[in-house]
Protein backbone atom coordinates (compact mmCIF):
# COMPACT_ATOMS: atom_id res chain seq x y z
CA UNK A 1 0.00 0.00 0.00
CA UNK A 2 1.24 3.49 -0.85
CA UNK A 3 0.65 6.47 1.42
CA UNK A 4 0.87 9.97 -0.03
CA UNK A 5 0.95 13.00 2.22
CA UNK A 6 -0.04 16.36 0.81
CA UNK A 7 0.79 19.68 2.44
CA UNK A 8 -2.56 21.43 2.04
CA UNK A 9 -1.10 24.85 2.86
CA UNK A 10 1.50 24.50 0.12
CA UNK A 11 -1.12 23.34 -2.40
CA UNK A 12 -3.32 26.30 -1.47
CA UNK A 13 -0.34 28.64 -1.87
CA UNK A 14 0.40 27.24 -5.35
CA UNK A 15 -3.26 27.51 -6.31
CA UNK A 16 -3.50 31.15 -5.21
CA UNK A 17 -0.29 32.01 -7.05
CA UNK A 18 -1.58 30.49 -10.27
CA UNK A 19 -4.98 32.14 -9.82
CA UNK A 20 -3.37 35.55 -9.39
CA UNK A 21 -1.23 35.00 -12.49
CA UNK A 22 -4.26 34.05 -14.59
CA UNK A 23 -6.34 36.97 -13.30
CA UNK A 24 -3.51 39.36 -14.19
CA UNK A 25 -3.39 37.82 -17.67
CA UNK A 26 -7.13 38.32 -18.09
CA UNK A 27 -6.86 41.94 -16.97
CA UNK A 28 -4.28 42.72 -19.63
CA UNK A 29 -6.29 41.08 -22.39
CA UNK A 30 -8.33 44.16 -23.12
CA UNK A 31 -7.72 45.30 -26.67
CA UNK A 32 -7.11 48.95 -25.83
CA UNK A 33 -5.94 50.96 -22.85
CA UNK A 34 -7.01 54.53 -22.31
CA UNK A 35 -4.77 57.03 -20.48
CA UNK A 36 -6.23 56.04 -17.10
CA UNK A 37 -5.35 52.37 -17.69
CA UNK A 38 -1.90 53.28 -19.05
CA UNK A 39 -1.22 55.24 -15.86
CA UNK A 40 -2.31 52.26 -13.78
CA UNK A 41 -0.30 49.72 -15.77
CA UNK A 42 2.92 51.75 -15.68
CA UNK A 43 2.55 53.19 -12.17
CA UNK A 44 3.50 56.54 -13.68
CA UNK A 45 1.68 59.86 -13.69
CA UNK A 46 0.29 61.26 -16.92
CA UNK A 47 2.94 63.99 -16.84
CA UNK A 48 5.73 61.42 -16.43
CA UNK A 49 4.38 59.33 -19.29
CA UNK A 50 4.27 62.39 -21.54
CA UNK A 51 7.77 63.49 -20.50
CA UNK A 52 9.34 60.04 -20.83
CA UNK A 53 7.88 58.19 -23.82
CA UNK A 54 4.47 59.42 -25.02
CA UNK A 55 5.98 61.38 -27.91
CA UNK A 56 8.40 58.61 -28.90
CA UNK A 57 7.43 57.78 -32.50
CA UNK A 58 7.62 54.05 -31.65
CA UNK A 59 4.92 54.35 -28.98
CA UNK A 60 1.58 53.15 -30.43
CA UNK A 61 -1.25 55.60 -29.85
CA UNK A 62 -4.45 56.65 -31.55
CA UNK A 63 -6.59 59.68 -30.85
CA UNK A 64 -10.30 59.07 -31.32
CA UNK A 65 -12.79 61.83 -30.55
CA UNK A 66 -10.31 63.73 -28.41
CA UNK A 67 -9.31 60.70 -26.32
CA UNK A 68 -6.07 58.71 -26.58
CA UNK A 69 -6.15 54.92 -26.95
CA UNK A 70 -3.24 52.50 -26.84
CA UNK A 71 -3.31 48.96 -28.27
CA UNK A 72 -2.65 46.85 -25.18
CA UNK A 73 -0.17 44.31 -26.50
CA UNK A 74 1.77 46.80 -28.61
CA UNK A 75 1.94 49.34 -25.79
CA UNK A 76 3.02 46.68 -23.33
CA UNK A 77 5.80 45.52 -25.68
CA UNK A 78 6.95 49.09 -26.29
CA UNK A 79 7.09 49.84 -22.56
CA UNK A 80 9.17 46.72 -21.89
CA UNK A 81 11.59 47.70 -24.65
CA UNK A 82 11.69 51.33 -23.54
CA UNK A 83 12.41 50.52 -19.88
CA UNK A 84 15.35 48.31 -20.88
CA UNK A 85 16.80 51.24 -22.83
CA UNK A 86 16.80 53.52 -19.80
CA UNK A 87 20.11 54.22 -18.08
CA UNK A 88 20.53 52.67 -14.67
CA UNK A 89 22.03 54.92 -12.04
Amino acid sequence: MINIKVDENYVEHLFLQELEKRLNDLESRSTLWDMKKLIKQTNMSENSIKEKFFYDSRFPKYKVGGKWYFPTREAEQFILTWIKEQPTD
